[in-house]
């Protein structure tokens, strides 16, 4: 980064401002100064409407709620942003100390040209700008290094790589908050965790601070954790541990927790400078509609259920329902077999057996009770994230879910039409898209295909994303790597195999493969219904009017050749 002022007005007028589904739009940028004079520039001048800005190499998202704040609106606001931006702003210093002992040491000192200990001199020499997050919670994008020490990653990446990895890849280096697949070159270690939920803020390293790398060879490695001296540090002082949590009154105790059963709520928006995804239900109108049957506020914790297959005791009288997925619902209680119904509430009594089945249409079963389940909140939101590893873990035999004594309503009238989006294994599924962000990386042929052909949703999809499978794949106009940015649920992402990956509830904050086309925001529900085996085709819808931003349409894929040459940094 130059650290010099970035001249906002001449960059704006001729940015392309790019479609990102129907509640976001992707700023594209010259480099990094422009992106983080363009991020910090709209944080500076708070909009009502605004939900969420990342910023990355050379773009910036922002995603806003349309009802609030009109598209025309949001271009008015960019538009009218500060002529002159520094783009290097003088955030918080972070000292993290390193040692200096990376199983690829001998390797960057080879692509460099230079000694091991002139690689370690270097990379503590500098100080770096946190420039955006993503990946994984808590690992920053750090920019600002030595450039002889921007090496490409390696050809093949590690299946695993420590936690604490200190690391080096392009004009980037990044520490790996915990132990995950990766391809950057390893240079280091640091015991500094870069993410600590017990803290008020997990995340060690956030956009606009500074860090500087301190080399422990010839110093002791407690002088500073984190940029705070040891002198200063507070050891908390031993003592008993603390008695388990008393057992819940009335609870739901598992015997058999399904193929995937999980606690979600409506999730964590606007935490993507923490490198976190909202998460939450992957079908917000069913889990919203269990929450009404049974008198509970609609964004409260319900039982997700991927496929049925609970099996759990009632301990005390519950008041519960069913909704999404119409799953199959039988209570063995003291005076026999019976049955219930999804889109009407049900009680238990005490002892009494839940056993539900596998729906014979849709995924996603959502099971709400009277007086809420006892979750503990995780950055405002009791929803478990797969891929981010925060809130809630799924369920496992033996789990009880305890019943809380939150406020409720009354217990709403039966609900006979909640299944009417939920889709049969032999139905197609017919989804809304707006092309972009990147739709001109892809051939003529590649884009009419993604409308005129299906797509089967195979066995290999999650709460990350639906993986599709189309008979013919979507060939690339672009072949270079995209340097990474932004992403959002409903994107469709196109890996090199030309599959696309339909994100979803717990998707990576940014991403270094082309979106093509992103699924219409409301429709997102109906896709996290469609179950494996089934197929969705795709249908292009217009997108919000970005005016001139957006230049002649369908943009031309060409790129200048500096940009052609570049590599991303996706992990």
């Amino acid at each position: 980064m130059t650290g010099q002022d970035v001249d906002l007005g001449a960059a704006l007028a001729h940015l392309r401002v790019l479609p990102l589904g129907t509640d976001g739009v992707l700023i594209e940028t010259d480099g990094l100064d422009e992106s983080l004079a363009l991020f910090g520039a709209l944080l500076a001048q708070p909009v009502a409407g605004i939900l969420d800005v990342v910023p990355a190499a050379r773009s910036v998202a922002v995603r806003f709620l349309p009802t609030l704040l009109p598209i025309a609106s949001l271009m008015s606001v960019i538009r009218s942003l500060p002529s002159s931006r520094d783009a290097a702003t003088e955030g918080r210093l972070v000292e993290i100390p390193v040692t200096y002992d990376g199983d690829d040491l001998d390797e960057v000192a080879r692509l460099s040209g230079l000694s091991v200990a002139e690689v370690v001199e270097r990379h503590s020499a500098a100080t770096y700008s946190v420039a955006f997050t993503g990946f994984a919670p808590g690992f920053a994008y750090l920019t600002g290094g030595d450039p002889a020490l921007a090496v490409p990653r390696r050809a093949t990446p590690r299946t695993t790589v420590p936690t604490g990895a200190v690391a080096v890849a392009g004009e980037f280096t990044g520490v790996y908050p915990r132990e995950s697949p990766g391809g950057w070159h390893l240079v280091g270690r640091t015991d500094v965790p870069m993410w600590d939920l017990a803290e008020r803020v997990p995340a060690l390293l956030q956009p606009g601070m500074r860090v500087r790398f301190v080399d422990t060879a010839g110093h002791d490695p407690a002088e500073a954790v984190g940029g705070v001296p040891a002198s200063e540090a507070v050891v908390p002082a031993e003592g008993p541990s603390a008695p388990p949590p008393p057992r819940p009154e009335r609870a739901l105790v598992v015997a058999a927790p399904g193929p995937h059963s999980i606690l979600e709520d409506l999730g964590r928006p606007g935490r993507s400078g923490l490198g976190v995804s909202r998460s939450g239900a992957m079908d917000h109108r069913a889990l919203r509609e269990a929450n009404r049957l049974v008198g509970a506020a609609t964004g409260s914790p319900a039982l997700e259920m991927a496929y049925g297959g609970l099996e759990a005791t009632a301990r005390g009288d519950l008041v519960l329902a069913v909704a999404g997925a119409p799953v199959p619902l039988v209570i063995q209680g003291a005076h026999g077999v019976r049955t219930a119904v999804p889109g009407a509430a049900f009680a238990l009594d005490d002892g009494d057996v839940l056993v539900v089945g596998a729906p014979p249409r849709g995924v996603y079963s959502y099971l709400a009770v009277r007086g809420g389940w006892e979750a503990e909140t995780v950055l405002d939101s009791a929803s478990g994230d797969v891929l981010a590893r925060i809130g809630p873990a799924r369920l496992e035999a033996g789990d009880e879910l305890g019943v809380g004594r939150a406020w409720s309503e009354s217990v709403a009238a039966a609900a006979p039409h909640v299944q009417r989006s939920v889709s049969a294994p032999d139905e197609v599924t017919l989804l809304d898209v707006v092309l972009g962000p990147r739709d001109d990386w892809f051939t003529p042929e590649a884009l009419e295909r993604l409308t005129g052909q299906r797509f089967t949703v195979t066995a290999q999809s999650n709460r990350i994303g639906l993986r599709l499978e189309g008979e013919q794949p979507l060939d690339r106009a672009v072949e270079h790597e995209l340097p990474s940015e932004a992403t959002v649920s409903g994107a469709l992402q196109v890996p090199p195999d030309g599959q696309p990956v339909l994100f979803m509830a717990d998707h990576p904050v940014t991403g270094g493969y082309p979106v093509v086309a992103c699924v219409v925001g409301d429709q997102l529900d109906r896709a996290a219904q469609v179950p494996v085996g089934a197929s969705v085709r795709f249908r292009v819808v217009p997108g919000p009017d970005l005016g001139a931003g957006r230049r002649g349409g369908r943009r031309d894929a060409r790129v200048d050749e500096r940009a052609a040459d570049e590599r991303g940094v996706e992990q």
